[in-house]
C-alpha cells in the first residue's frame, strides 16, 4: 500500500489523531527534559536551572501549570477535536497535554517525597512512573494501523489486540 497520505488515513478520526499527538509530544519532551537535565547536572551547553528570588522552579511546575491550563481548556470544551471540529486547536490541546504530562511525571519522585531527590536512588520512581504512564499512553495510541502499514508493529502484538477486540465484540 502506498505511504501516501498514510496520515490522512489512520488519523482523519480526531480522537485517534490526539491520542497520537499526545504520546508523540509525551515522550520527545520527556526525552528532551532528561537530556536537559543532565547537561545542567553536568554544566555543559546553554541550559542552567531556572530560579525566582533564590527558589528553584521545578520543570514538574510547569507540567502542573500546563495541565490546568489543558484541563480548563478542554471543560469548556475547546480543542477537543469534538463537534465543530478544529483541527489546529485539537492538536494543539492534544499537544501540550504530552507536554504538561511529560514535565510533571518527569519529577513524579518530587511528588512523593516532597523533596528533591532526583538523582537519588528515590529518583528512579520518576522514571518507572514516566515509563508506566508512556507505556499506557503508547497502546492506547491510535496509530495502531499506521504503524502495522509501516511495519513498526509486531504481528504478534497486532494479533493479541484483534483477538481481544473480536473477544469483546469490537470490530476490528
Amino acid at each position: 500500500m502506498s505511504r501516501d497520505g498514510l496520515y490522512e488515513r489512520h488519523f482523519s478520526d480526531p480522537r485517534m489523531e490526539r491520542a497520537f499527538l499526545s504520546a508523540v509530544s509525551f515522550t520527545t519532551t520527556f526525552a528532551v527534559a532528561r537530556g536537559i537535565t543532565h547537561a545542567i547536572r553536568a554544566g555543559r551547553g546553554p541550559f542552567r536551572n531556572v530560579s525566582a528570588g533564590g527558589t528553584h522552579i521545578h520543570h514538574s511546575t510547569f507540567g502542573i501549570f500546563g495541565l490546568i491550563g489543558i484541563g480548563y481548556v478542554w471543560t469548556r470544551q475547546w480543542g477537543t477535536g469534538v463537534g465543530v471540529c478544529n483541527r489546529w486547536g485539537s492538536r494543539t490541546s492534544a499537544s501540550l497535554y504530552g507536554i504538561a504530562c511529560a514535565l510533571t511525571l518527569d519529577e513524579f519522585a518530587l511528588w512523593l517525597d516532597l523533596h528533591d531527590d532526583y538523582w537519588d536512588k528515590q529518583g528512579r520512581k520518576s522514571i518507572d512512573a514516566v515509563a508506566l504512564f508512556g507505556g499506557l499512553l503508547a497502546i492506547s495510541v491510535a496509530g495502531r494501523d499506521a504503524l502495522h502499514e509501516l511495519g513498526l508493529l509486531p504481528h504478534a502484538l497486532d494479533e493479541l489486540v484483534k483477538r481481544d477486540r473480536r473477544r469483546r465484540g469490537i470490530e476490528s
